[in-house]
């Protein structure tokens, strides 16, 4: 992929303010219609919020961030066997994927688990679709049975909450829970490890801005600040607002395919990860729906004076265009530390 060059840096300069608090949504909350509105009312303010008593346990979430840490304190030759493949899976090192504005890549190394095909292999032509990659056991004991058991968890609970979404997108509760959408979903997971520094008026960033790709994303992070989000792109300068990490609670928000399933209404949130000297962690889930699924405008989201904005475009073709635009070509030979 071809370097970006910096653009309009000072538009990344606006000051930085603390996000007032953003909504929490109870999953335990048996009034699904109240949740859907809190819901639907953070999605259409920032598309950010947090979710409690989501039922992952917080044993669960602590080996799997101590698993991640583990593996990042491997050396670089151990994390390089097992590479990213052409599909997704593997090890990214630092430098391999790009945003807006960057001069290099992200300063961060991570590790993406997605879904694999049959064992009989019958689905193995399916985008995105393939075996994972995992570490040596004998090095890493238990690390994979422990982030499969996550991946279940988080999934579990990113579907609980597409149901939430659905009654606030003014649809049947179950809307997504057909096959060709969230039935087969295409779910990667990503353990992330920031590097320390960052420098917006140098392109340098943990994470640059963007906005994910898919229907939404389900984080998990340390107690160590880093995240920010930018509720109005097109306001230049752009101002940026911390998201702080609330124990027990999970960070969510929305990605590109809710927002043209909900025909714009519903926003994609820019949003940055920048450095503050230390390291810092996250786990994120990121839920797509199934790969041949024709993403469309909801029949609940236009009207004769909204008509669709977006062209319907099939999952897996999107995540493709979106994911190539992201990322460095890697090779054995990129040894950055």
């Amino acid at each position: 992929m071809r370097m970006r060059k910096m653009e309009n840096k000072t538009h990344e300069e606006a000051s930085i303010i603390n996000v007032p608090s953003l909504t929490c949504i109870d999953l335990a909350n048996p009034n699904f219609h109240q949740s859907a509105a809190s819901l639907k009312q953070a999605c259409l303010d920032c598309g950010f919020f947090y979710v409690k008593n989501h039922g992952i346990s917080e044993e669960l979430r602590e080996n799997a961030f101590a698993q991640s840490k583990k593996f990042c304190a491997l050396p670089l030759e151990e994390k390089v066997k097992v590479l990213r493949n052409k599909k997704h899976q593997g090890y990214s090192p630092v430098l391999s994927q790009m945003s807006e504005n960057q001069i290099h890549g992200d300063y961060k190394e991570s590790f993406f688990i997605g879904i694999e095909g049959s064992i009989d292999g019958v689905h193995s032509h399916i985008p995105f679709c393939c075996p994972n990659i995992w570490p040596n056991s004998d090095v890493l004991p238990g690390w994979r049975a422990t982030m499969e058991k996550y991946h279940q968890e988080a999934l579990r609970v990113c579907k609980a909450i597409a149901r939430v979404l659905a009654l606030a997108l003014n649809v049947e509760e179950d809307y997504f829970d057909k096959p060709e959408m969230l039935g087969n979903p295409l779910a990667f997971m990503r353990l992330i490890h920031y590097e320390g520094m960052s420098d917006p008026s140098k392109g340098i960033y943990g994470c640059g801005p963007h906005s994910d790709f898919g229907m939404m994303t389900l984080l998990a992070t340390d107690s160590v600040m880093g995240l920010q989000i930018c509720k109005d792109k097109e306001v230049q300068p752009r101002k940026w607002e911390y998201v702080p990490p609330i124990k027990d609670a999970y960070i969510v928000n929305i990605g590109d395919l809710l927002e043209r399933w909900s025909n714009g209404i519903f926003k994609s949130t820019l949003h940055r990860v920048l450095g503050n000297g230390q390291d810092r962690y996250s786990i994120a889930l990121f839920l797509q729906p199934c790969h041949d699924c024709l993403v469309e405008c909801l029949p609940t989201c236009q009207s004769e004076n909204s008509p669709p904005k977006y062209q319907a475009i099939k999952c897996s073709k999107y995540l493709t265009q979106r994911y190539q635009e992201s990322q460095v070509d890697l090779s054995i030979n990129q040894k950055q530390t």
